[in-house]
């Protein structure tokens, strides 16, 4: 792999004012190395540039991850997650950076970025390909949205909506009407985000499952359910006149209106992460949880 990086790419955590100097380095020491910094018109070109003085190539968004052979993410989790939904059909390896502790995705803390770069051009590093979902939402026969999501596929109502209901098959067989204040349908990587919050297990990443887990049920009996992650999943949502709403990954929302259909599929991509071959799973998770503390 590492003969094949000509072009590396990066991604910013807005309002990362840390990161222009950081940036700055970056293309230097890529340069050193034969290759090129390649950002999005979100990287705040023209003020790198004219604070800095380094100069960095910009590309559209939809073309962003088709033209670089890795992507440098700093910032964080949530902006790795924002970095999926630029993945479109491509592969291209994420090398995620934490601007402090360990993140469950941005598994790279801010003083490790070039060792970290470093063990990626010298091919020392394993490379992590999460299960994403793809997620369509209906409106009748009409397509309102289609998103591919790494972490969850979420309806909840608002603050001061009733109980909803949501319908629920796999693979067309009628699994319950779930009354409850939503329902989430988690990724095992994003089964460490509202998925755990809201009571859902913990899922190896690496696992070939979903977990659906409603959010604070009316019947206390229903519990998460794991399912293979290579079923079709079918979400209808039964209540008029409420406030609810659609949201992908926590970052992307949709009104919903009765009798929405919601279909959620597994990605024919992968989400793909840098891992050091130094790091252990349940060493973030240790951290993160702080277990034993």
């Amino acid at each position: 792999m590492a003969n094949a990086i000509r072009r590396v790419g990066v991604l910013v955590k807005p309002h990362q004012t840390d990161a222009l100097k950081v940036i700055c380095r970056m293309v230097e020491w890529l340069h050193e190395h034969g290759l090129t910094l390649v950002g999005t018109q979100e990287i705040e070109q023209e003020r790198i540039e004219h604070e800095t003085g380094c100069a960095i190539e910009v590309v559209d968004e939809e073309k962003f991850a088709a033209s670089v052979d890795l992507i440098v993410v700093l910032g964080g989790d949530g902006t790795i997650v924002s970095a999926a939904r630029l993945m479109g059909d491509e592969e291209t390896p994420v090398l995620g950076v934490n601007y402090g502790g360990l993140g469950y995705l941005a598994e790279f803390r801010i003083e490790e970025l070039y060792a970290g770069l470093e063990t990626v051009l010298a091919g020392d590093f394993r490379l992590d390909r999460r299960v994403m979902l793809t997620a369509e939402l209906f409106r009748g026969d009409e397509v309102i949205t289609r998103n591919r999501v790494l972490n969850d596929v979420v309806i909840n109502k608002s603050a001061l909506a009733r109980i909803i209901e949501i319908e629920t098959r796999l693979n067309n067989q009628f699994v319950n009407s779930f009354r409850a204040d939503g329902l989430i349908v988690s990724t095992p990587t994003g089964s460490t985000a509202y998925n755990l919050s809201a009571g859902g297990p913990i899922i190896y990443p690496s696992m070939n499952a979903i977990v659906l887990t409603p959010i604070c049920p009316f019947t206390l009996s229903n519990r998460p359910i794991v399912v293979p992650d290579d079923a079709e999943i079918e979400l209808i949502f039964k209540t008029p006149d409420e406030d609810v709403a659609l949201t992908l990954d926590g970052q992307v929302g949709f009104p919903l209106k009765a009798e929405d259909h919601v279909h959620i599929s597994k990605s024919r991509t992968t989400f793909n992460l840098v891992q050091p071959t130094t790091r252990n799973y349940f060493e973030v998770l240790r951290d993160k949880l702080r277990w034993g503390r």
